[in-house]
């Protein structure tokens, strides 16, 4: 996958499942069986991404519902959703 920007659009993968509990949530890779538990800003982060809205459009969302600096906020999502790429949890929706 290429670089993710404020452009890229994400979606969850296939065999990926998100379980809300608490004050956060589990995400399940049906694949390997790896459980992974998220925050509340991850989970947040997780509803939104929809395989239509752009990582920017997420982020304006983000900074309305948390009060954050969007600046601060866009890099801390997109590192995010690297990393949530690289484990498998998100993919890209053309994928």
């Amino acid at each position: 996958m290429a670089e993710i920007g404020s452009e890229t659009v994400l979606r969850m993968a296939e065999d990926a499942s998100v379980q809300h509990v608490g004050d956060g949530a589990v995400v399940l890779l049906a694949r390997s069986g790896q459980l992974y538990t998220c925050n509340g800003t991850t989970e947040s982060f997780l509803d939104k991404v929809d395989g239509a809205r752009s990582l920017d459009q997420i982020v304006d969302l983000l900074s309305d519902e948390f009060e954050v600096d969007k600046a601060t906020l866009d890099e801390d999502i997109a590192a995010l959703a690297a990393e949530l790429v690289a484990e498998g949890i998100l993919a890209d929706p053309g994928a």
